[in-house]
């Protein structure tokens, strides 16, 4: 039996991304313990009733600052000290980063999971640039010695190569968190007027003002069509206020933030997500699970989840007229939505099913 601290940047991330993959580790024998930001409510219980002790540690997101981040990397430190754990798998940049750093200091596998770039890779502003030097030279000292570095996209992957973070020979490369199909079953299409949806972050770069300046212009044509969002606020520079999703009123229905999506993706017929940049994004797996075609970008990460014009569509990133174009391709094609879907089902069930995604995790971690 092996001791695994798992350090996430969000606890309810623990259950809703790596639910499956803690329930394998423990079926399998090993003692799980999880690091993230203090449970709510809710989510106490639900760690109680699957057996998993948390550990509260604050991660200030989607910003540096020197002082709180040395004390979350003396709080992770002494974390690792009490708890002396064989294995370590950390994900997202912060975890990543400080957990890294902490784990040089023990004899400990220490495992990266590369979620996604993030904004901080991209931009060429000088601020950026800066920024992104910075976190390259943080991320070579954290994963300096770490056991393996594991990406959800091969863009990433090369990324990390190419600017020397991380050697060839300890990366790895995975189908995303994974999905459980059987959580995210197969559902029917729904009869009557077509629904797009999309459900992410309210960030920019999740192509949600794109989103929006297409459902502008394709109900101008097509009054009747709905196009849903969902989806929680967001405290990083690129966030989008709720005053200026609330503008978009007459063409964008906003859900909110929602906790179970499965009824959204059940009476949707289209699932849409424009993203400038992914790890390997999990809303569109669901939607493929329950037999959603897809319309996405070239971008990385996103991608990997359309096969053209077999499963849904690739359009370039930003380009409102194309990703219009697609939308009243599938109006006009309706009769299309049901076998694309069926599908993105297949795709899923092919490379995406978590059992299989965690299998690789396992066996990689020599769990």
């Amino acid at each position: 039996m092996k001791k695994i601290i798992i350090i996430a940047p969000v606890s309810k991330s623990l259950i809703n991304f790596r639910g499956d993959l803690i329930k394998d580790m423990k079926n399998n024998g090993h003692n799980v313990i999880t690091a993230s930001p203090a449970l709510s409510e809710e989510y106490v219980n639900i760690f109680q009733q699957q057996k998993i002790d948390n550990i509260p540690i604050n991660f200030q997101r989607n910003r540096l600052n020197p002082f709180y981040d040395l004390l979350t990397l003396i709080k992770l430190f002494k974390i690792f000290w009490k708890q002396s754990p064989d294995i370590i798998l950390s994900y997202t940049l912060k975890p990543v980063i400080w957990g890294g750093l902490a784990a040089r200091f023990f004899k400990t596998d220490f495992y990266a999971l590369i979620t996604g770039t993030g904004f901080v890779f991209y931009g060429v502003s000088i601020k950026r640039r800066l920024l992104r030097s910075f976190v390259v030279l943080l991320f070579k000292l954290s994963l300096k010695k770490s056991k393996a570095v594991i990406f959800q996209n091969i863009d990433d992957l090369n990324l990390f190569v190419d600017r020397g973070i991380a050697p060839r020979s300890k990366t790895h490369l995975v189908n995303g968190s994974g999905v459980n199909i059987k959580k995210f079953d197969l559902t029917n299409i729904p009869k009557g007027i077509i629904n797009f949806l999309c459900i992410a972050r309210l960030k920019g770069d999740k192509g949600i003002r794109q989103y929006a300046a297409a459902a502008k212009i394709v109900k101008k044509k097509f009054p009747n069509i709905v196009f849903n969002l969902a989806g929680p606020n967001e405290t990083s520079p690129d966030a989008i206020s709720l005053d200026e999703i609330n503008s978009w009123s007459n063409y964008i229905t906003y859900k909110g933030e929602v906790e179970d999506v499965r009824p959204l993706i059940k009476d949707s017929h289209i699932y849409v997500l424009p993203s400038y940049h992914e790890g390997l994004p999990r809303s569109t797996l669901e939607a493929m699970s329950m037999g959603r075609p897809i319309i996405t970008t070239n971008a990385s990460g996103s991608k990997e989840t359309v096969k053209e014009g077999i499963n849904g569509f690739k359009v370039p990133v930003a380009n409102i007229d194309k990703l219009v174009e697609k939308m009243i391709w599938f109006i006009e094609h309706s009769d299309q939505i049901e076998p694309m879907g069926i599908e993105s089902r297949r795709m899923v069930e092919e490379k995406f099913d978590v059992r299989k995604v965690n299998a690789i995790m396992l066996d990689m971690m020599n769990l």
